[in-house]
């Protein structure tokens, strides 16, 4: 005579799993209210991001250089975005805030490095390094395998429709880049003023911590290299993050 085994009684959590129905019900509930928790709040708020003192929206020739950026393809191998790990901020500086990209069309976070992030690279380094990396860029990282944009030298400027950047600044106003109707209207007169080709007195009141000077070696030029460096001098040069880093935790330990 054999003697029978029997098998345990199945538990709650296995009856679920072995009924297609119920774990179908359930599986729905549990996305529904989740939804709602994360996604009702906010239609209740103005805004999901913190302002952060400092941040302005980019000057005509930063945005045409951003424009050469994506246009190149440059976001393919490098990140914009510091994440909050010892090794990222020791190599790179303080992580990257929220705010710091909030007026980006499209942000630049990225997803995948070949170079180094580029988040804080602005005032890292020369002008003139700058100029010389994208020309040649083994003449001074032996081991990089970054394509040579020496072309930019040699290519006039020509932003936007019609080699105006009038009405690029109008349309990212139309998303909500702040944007004054002053700064719409001089756009072409004070990319060429940042770019040191016209009167620099009123860029800095248009456009606060803006570099006005030849940014590529050539001053009677206006080149997309020019933009391009002006706009990776920009870069991560707007907010003091230690005094937002301070500010954020001040709103962490007070609660608002």
């Amino acid at each position: 005579m054999t003697a029978t085994t029997q098998k345990p009684p199945l538990s709650t959590h296995a009856k679920i799993e072995r009924n297609v129905s119920i774990l179908g019900v359930l599986a729905f509930l549990a996305v529904t209210v989740g939804g709602i928790v994360e996604i009702a709040p906010l239609f209740w708020i103005d805004n999901t991001i913190e302002k952060v003192k400092g941040v302005r929206p980019y000057t005509p020739l930063e945005q045409a250089g951003r424009d050469i950026y994506i246009r190149e393809g440059c976001y393919v191998c490098h990140s914009q975005m510091i994440r909050p790990f010892r090794d990222e901020v020791e190599r790179y500086g303080h992580y990257s805030l929220a705010a710091e990209s909030m007026y980006d069309h499209p942000f630049q976070w990225g997803s995948k490095r070949t170079g180094p992030d580029l988040a804080r690279v602005g005032g890292r380094y020369s002008d003139e390094w700058h100029v010389q990396h994208l020309t040649d860029p083994r003449s001074v990282v032996p081991e990089s395998v970054m394509p040579m944009y020496a072309f930019l030298k040699d290519r006039d400027l020509k932003a936007g429709e019609g080699g105006t950047m009038t009405g690029e600044i109008k349309a990212l106003a139309t998303t909500g880049v702040p944007y004054t109707p002053e700064q719409i209207a001089k756009a072409d007169e004070d990319l060429k003023a940042q770019a040191g080709m016209g009167d620099t007195t009123e860029l800095a009141k248009r456009w606060p911590k803006a570099q006005p000077r030849d940014f590529d070696g050539n001053p009677g030029r206006l080149t997309e290299m020019d933009a391009l460096v002006a706009y990776l001098q920009v870069l991560g040069t707007m907010v003091d993050v230690n005094a937002a880093a301070a500010q954020e935790d001040l709103a962490k330990e007070t609660g608002r």
